[in-house]
C-alpha cells in the first residue's frame, strides 16, 4: 500500500463521495457476468493457498494468445510485473517516450537507472515518429519502454514502425518492453506477440484490469521467450502473489467470447461522441485509438468537476505535458452525457 505519500494516479474514490469516475480507464461495461460468478464460486476456497504456478490460468492464456505456456508469467496486476522486470534486469539506461504511463518513471527511480526520454510533439498529435530510430541508434539504451496504445495519449504506434523499432533494438543489443495493456480495447491495434519466438529481447505486458474491468482483483501477465528473465522475475515476488479469486476470474474472462468485440465497438462510438462534444465546447482534443481521451483545457477544470462529484485525471505530472492537460475514460453513454453536461455548465460560466 502507499504510505504517507501522494497517490500519483487516478481512481481515488475512497477519500470522498464520487458520483462519476472518469480518472481510470477500465472497460465501461465493467466485469462480465461470468467473471463475477467465477469469483463468487471461489468463496469456499478462501482457506486454501492459490496455485503458485497459476496452471489453469496459464493454460487459458496460452490458448488465447496462441503462444507456448512457458512464455507466460502472471502477476498481481501489470504494475508488479513492471517492477519485477526492472528489478530482474537492473538496466543502467532506459528509454521511454514523453508523455507515457507515469508508473514507469517510479520504477526507474526505484531501480536507480538513468532515464532517456524521446519527446512526442503536440503538433502531430503526440504520435511516435521515425525519429525514434535515430534516437535509439545514437543513445543505445539498455531497455526501450513503449506503451501501445500510449497512455495518456491513446495513440497507436504504426505496425511498420514497431517492427523497425524491434530490429533497431536487436541491432543495438537493447531490450524492447511493449505495454499492450489497452490494446484489446482498440479496433486497429496489432500485437507484437508474433515476434516473440524470433526475438527473446521482446517483452510484452498485458492485463485483465482494463479489458475485463478487474482493477480490484489485480491480475496481469507478460509474454516473453527469454525463460531466464522470467525465472529472475518470478524470484522477485512471493509465490502466492496471484490470488485464488484473480486466477479463477482470469480463466473465466477468457471464456467470455464476444465481450471484447462488443466493448471495442461501443468504445469507438462513445469515444467519437466525447471527442466531438469536447471540441464543440472549445477544448483541444488529441485523436485516440483507445478507451480514453487526452485534451487540454483551463487549469482548474479537474477541481471544478471534483466539486460536482466527478473525477478526471489531471495530467500535469506527466513528463511532456503540464497544467491544463486532462485524460478522461470512455464510459457508458449516460455517464458520458453527464460529464459533457457538467463541462458545458462550467464553460458557460467562464
Amino acid at each position: 500500500m502507499l504510505y504517507k505519500t501522494k497517490n500519483p494516479h487516478g481512481g481515488d474514490i475512497y477519500s470522498e463521495k464520487v458520483l462519476l469516475d472518469f480518472s481510470v480507464n477500465t472497460n465501461p461495461f465493467g466485469s462480465p457476468r461470468g467473471v463475477k460468478d467465477a469469483v463468487c464460486g471461489m468463496i469456499d476456497k478462501m482457506d486454501s493457498y492459490p496455485d503458485p504456478y497459476c496452471r489453469e490460468l496459464v493454460k487459458k492464456i496460452s490458448e488465447w494468445e496462441n503462444i507456448p505456456d512457458d512464455y507466460i508469467l502472471c502477476g498481481n496486476g501489470a504494475s508488479e510485473l513492471i517492477y519485477s522486470y526492472f528489478e530482474a534486469l537492473m538496466p543502467r539506461r532506459v528509454l521511454e517516450t514523453a508523455p507515457s504511463f507515469l508508473e514507469y518513471s517510479a520504477v526507474f527511480e526505484n531501480t536507480g537507472c538513468s532515464v532517456l526520454r524521446y519527446n512526442l510533439s503536440e503538433k502531430n498529435g503526440f504520435e511516435l515518429d521515425e525519429g525514434i530510430l535515430d534516437f535509439l541508434e545514437n543513445e543505445k539504451p539498455d531497455v526501450f519502454v513503449i506503451c501501445n496504445p500510449n497512455n495518456p495519449t491513446g495513440r497507436l504506434v504504426k505496425p511498420d514502425l514497431m517492427e523497425k523499432i524491434l530490429f533497431a533494438c536487436e541491432k543495438n543489443n537493447a531490450r524492447l518492453f511493449v505495454d499492450e495493456c489497452f490494446l484489446d480495447l482498440t479496433e486497429k491495434g496489432i500485437s507484437m506477440k508474433a515476434y516473440l519466438e524470433r526475438f527473446p529481447n521482446l517483452f510484452i505486458l498485458k492485463a485483465f484490469t482494463k479489458s475485463y474491468g478487474m482493477a480490484g482483483l489485480r491480475l496481469g501477465y507478460c509474454m516473453c521467450s527469454d525463460e531466464e528473465l522470467l525465472k529472475k522475475m518470478s524470484k522477485r515476488v512471493q509465490p502466492w502473489n496471484v490470488s485464488i479469486f484473480a486466477q479463477k476470474a482470469g480463466a473465466a474472462a477468457l471464456e467470455e467470447s464476444g465481450f471484447l468485440e462488443k466493448s471495442r465497438k461501443y468504445i469507438s462510438a462513445e469515444r467519437k461522441y466525447l471527442a466531438e462534444s469536447l471540441v464543440n465546447l472549445g477544448f483541444s482534443v488529441i485523436p485516440s485509438d483507445a478507451n480514453y481521451l487526452l485534451f487540454c483545457g483551463e487549469k482548474d477544470l479537474d477541481i471544478k468537476l471534483k466539486e460536482q462529484g466527478i473525477l478526471i485525471r489531471n495530467c500535469g505530472n506527466y513528463y511532456g505535458l503540464g497544467e491544463g492537460w486532462y485524460r478522461i475514460a470512455v464510459r457508458i453513454h449516460e455517464e458520458n452525457e453527464g460529464l459533457i453536461k457538467r463541462l458545458k455548465s462550467i464553460c458557460e460560466k467562464r
